[in-house]
């Protein structure tokens, strides 16, 4: 074993684990143990004899560094009074071998050596070096951090969550309210268009009701008194009558999009010709001369020709209004690559430019109403918009400052060739001379339905009357060929009831039934054909209108009793050929 003045206190000193530095009492460094060294990353031969801060200075980067100037004053503490001093946590900036400094946290501890006269002779300066703890506690203390700082943003995200649910939660109120609002809204605004609907309908049929009498009078008195200038007259009057009703209904459906029309593969030339015709002839404008130009070759369109053709009357019956009587008006039609292109040019006073928005809306007029001004409702030209719209087209105004007037430019697609083959219209019957035939006429207006029994019988046919539905139904005991039937009869079962009846009897399966009608809507027909009607007419019917239509129907009556003829099963009983 060895004894205490054996031990090497040198090796001890270099053995231990803790920094050790030893210094005189004027701060002059004596010897440096491995660990400090280590520590502190100097060469323990270098740096004996140098003073104690110039080895060891603070950090100049760091005005808030503490650590030299503690130590030294702890140090002076110790030379001063002989005794030890404990410094608390220190923190220290040790210079590197590359010139930056490192941080390291140590708790000092200064003991001084005495002579034999009790005066310092040396301070023994050791460190126990606690950086590692410090950055575990500056770790958690970070971690702890950003715990708070955590849990903040998420108090914080709760709060905005909770405000923003809240803000939510108002907003889908506020727009459940605007739903319900516009529910409402939508509601009411249904309940007036079926209001409207149903207006103009009613209003359609109470024109058409008179006018349909006063149109078959017409026929009746032309019997007697053809010739008579005042025929003339009511002629034409009666007619303006009924253009204004139809343009009234027309506008409305072109405003909502439902203006039927029925398409084939038609020249349009041939329209345009026949418009200009007819609408010379019908309307009393011979002191109008009409110049027409048509193309040399085919405008082929796919168009309902009944519909253009009322559209190009219209654009000519504006024409008419607003050209001095002998002023010339122009008609011009031409194909280009992709478009057929219709110009009605006037010589009239031209168009306000404040019009040129708003000259196709319903009851719009170039001129003011009073006198000298053109007749008319202002529906024509909105009619014109519907159908060409309808037809895909566009339709626009224009003055001309060249020579004055206005022009009217309506454009529509041409059919290419792979199209035309796709759209072939179904050719047109001719309806042969008919033989006399049997007709119910059911009417609640007796004074149209007397006119309509002496037309007929002016054209040979033998008539039967009946005022109401259940009057109609009982007087077709009796076999008919045609049966012309109003819809709305009054009091009791209407025109639709009456042809369902009818066409369950079995006496009437092959019977002609014709609504005629002052409600002329497409759902209207559509209901019609339903309730069992071959056609749907409008009122008013003229002479001609009832001869072309029983023509017509006489050869429809004879095609579908052949075909239920062939359908009918055979009663072996009554009718079939016994073994």
């Amino acid at each position: 074993m060895t004894s205490a003045h054996e031990l090497d206190f040198r090796a001890l000193f270099q053995a231990s684990p803790s920094p050790y530095l030893v210094m005189t009492a004027d701060f002059v460094i004596l010897a440096v143990n491995r660990a400090y060294a280590e520590a502190t990353f100097v060469d323990p031969d270098a740096v004996v004899g140098r003073p104690m801060f110039d080895v060891f200075p603070d950090n100049p980067d760091d005005p808030l560094a503490d650590g030299v100037v503690n130590l030294r004053r702890s140090l002076e503490t110790v030379v001063r009074t002989g005794s030890p001093d404990a410094l608390a946590l220190q923190r220290y900036d040790v210079r590197a071998p590359d010139g930056t400094f490192v941080t390291r946290y140590w708790s000092p501890v200064n003991t001084p050596v005495l002579d034999d006269d009790g005066r310092v002779a040396v301070v023994i300066h050791r460190v126990q070096d606690v950086t590692d703890l410090v950055r575990l506690r500056e770790a958690g203390q970070e971690r702890q951090r950003w715990e708070v700082a955590l849990l903040t943003r998420l108090e914080q995200m709760e709060a905005d969550l909770f405000t923003r649910a809240r803000e939510v939660q108002d907003a889908n109120q506020r727009l459940r309210e605007l739903n319900d609002q516009l529910e409402m809204t939508t509601a009411a605004l249904r309940a007036q268009t079926r209001a409207k609907d149903q207006f103009l309908a009613t209003l359609s049929h109470e024109l058409r009701n008179p006018l349909a009498a006063v149109r078959a009078a017409l026929d009746v008195l032309a019997l007697d008194l053809s010739g008579h200038p005042a025929l003339d007259v009511l002629d034409r009057q009666s007619g303006a009558l009924t253009r204004m009703s139809d343009d009234l209904l027309d506008a409305a459906r072109g405003l909502t999009g439902r203006l039927a029309v029925r398409r084939q593969r038609i020249d349009l030339r041939a329209v345009v010709e026949q418009a200009v015709h007819d609408t010379g002839s019908t309307r009393g404008t011979a002191g109008r001369p009409v110049g027409l130009h048509l193309p040399s070759t085919p405008v082929i369109v796919s168009g309902d020709p009944v519909r253009l053709a009322q559209a190009i009357a219209n654009l000519l019956d504006n024409a008419y209004k607003y050209t001095p009587a002998g002023a010339a008006i122009t008609v011009e039609l031409a194909a280009h690559a992709e478009v057929a292109e219709l110009r009605v040019r006037d010589t009239g006073p031209g168009l306000p430019p404040d019009l040129a928005g708003s000259l196709f809306e319903p009851f719009t007029r170039a001129a003011d109403p009073g006198r000298g001004a053109p007749e008319g409702l202002g529906l024509g030209l909105a009619v014109v918009r519907g159908i060409v719209e309808a037809h895909g087209g566009t339709v626009t105004a224009r003055s001309d400052p060249a020579v004055g007037g206005a022009v009217f430019s309506v454009r529509l697609p041409v059919l290419t060739s792979s199209e035309e083959g796709a759209d072939q219209g179904a050719a047109p019957s001719t309806a042969a001379p008919t033989a006399s035939l049997r007709v119910l006429v059911i009417d609640d207006n007796e004074d149209l339905a007397r006119f309509y029994a002496s037309l007929l019988r002016e054209l040979g046919h033998e008539v039967t009357l009946a005022s109401s539905g259940e009057g109609g139904v009982a007087a077709a005991q009796e076999p008919f060929d045609v049966v012309l039937c109003d819809i709305a009869l009054g009091a009791g079962i209407d025109g639709y009831e009456v042809a369902r009846r009818l066409r369950g009897s079995r006496a009437h399966r092959s019977t002609g039934l014709v609504a005629v009608s002052g409600f002329g809507r497409e759902e209207d027909r559509v209901r019609a054909r339903e309730a069992g009607f071959d056609r749907h007419l409008t009122k008013p019917l003229g002479m001609d209108d009832l001869d072309q239509l029983l023509r017509s129907l006489a050869g429809d009556a004879a095609e579908r009793g052949a075909r239920l003829s062939a359908a009918e099963p055979v009663d072996e009983e009554h009718g079939g050929d016994a073994g």
